[in-house]
């Protein structure tokens, strides 16, 4: 049997709800999707009244691009007695495409200064942090060239003035990063970081915002990978356990 993109779904093991995840999808998740399963995968399975993305050989796989806060209960439910891998794409270059708003002319294309950095993931895990280090999670990184298609219909965010997104498109996977445990999450933690550090110093090393360190040594705090040690003037002071 197959599901209206021609995918094959396997109903006799897994429940299927055609269509649910194709839902205002963009298209690199669906491509992921076709990427991670193949010929014996169930695509939009129903498991534990939740509806998976792909279902291969007993391990539940979901895409999620952005907003893991959107999936935090999902993930709980199903961590309960299955593995589950978590496939986040993480843009590490962007070109974006404008067009007018009946999507017909291409009004300008430009490549995006923001670049991806695994240190990035900390944006999204800190909503689903009890979740990393139960046995059965693993979160896939994968590093991406992607084009992102807007639509300049006044209908966006104010930050785009207006434009909204309408696609994300799937050029190329140049990397990949596989976080299973407590020690591939310390391992992001940068050699030249000294013994006792503040959320400065993470920030001059990585180069990237203090919040943005913040969210960091936040996160590695819950995980257990840092220790609060003390301050220095206001700002906490972190050593490595």
């Amino acid at each position: 049997m197959k599901n209206g993109r021609g995918m094959k779904t396997r109903p006799k093991e897994y429940g299927v709800s055609p269509g649910i995840g194709e839902l205002n999808e963009y298209s690199i998740h669906s491509e992921l999707k076709s990427r991670y399963g193949g010929e014996d995968a169930t695509y939009e399975g129903v498991v534990d009244g939740y509806v998976v993305d792909v279902v291969r050989e007993g391990l539940l796989i979901e895409i999620q691009t952005s907003n893991f806060s959107q999936i935090r209960g999902k993930l709980t439910g199903l961590l309960k007695g299955h593995r589950v891998t978590l496939v986040y794409p993480l843009a590490v270059e962007k070109h974006i495409l404008v067009y007018d708003e009946h999507m017909q002319n291409l009004l300008y294309r430009r490549r995006s200064p923001k670049r991806g950095t695994p240190y990035h993931i900390f944006e999204e895990v800190i909503y689903i942090l009890p979740l990393l280090l139960e046995p059965d999670f693993t979160l896939e990184v994968l590093f991406t060239r992607e084009e992102e298609i807007r639509c300049k219909d006044g209908l966006g965010s104010w930050r785009r003035k207006g434009v909204s997104i309408h696609d994300r498109r799937l050029l190329e996977i140049v990397g990949t990063r596989i976080f299973s445990g407590r020690e591939d999450y310390r391992a992001l933690l940068p050699e030249s970081l000294p013994d006792f550090f503040t959320n400065r110093n993470l920030s001059n090393i990585i180069g990237l915002p203090r919040a943005k360190a913040g969210k960091i040594t936040y996160c590695m705090t819950r995980l257990g990978i840092l220790r609060v040690k003390g301050k220095k003037g206001n700002a906490n002071v972190f050593a490595v356990v």
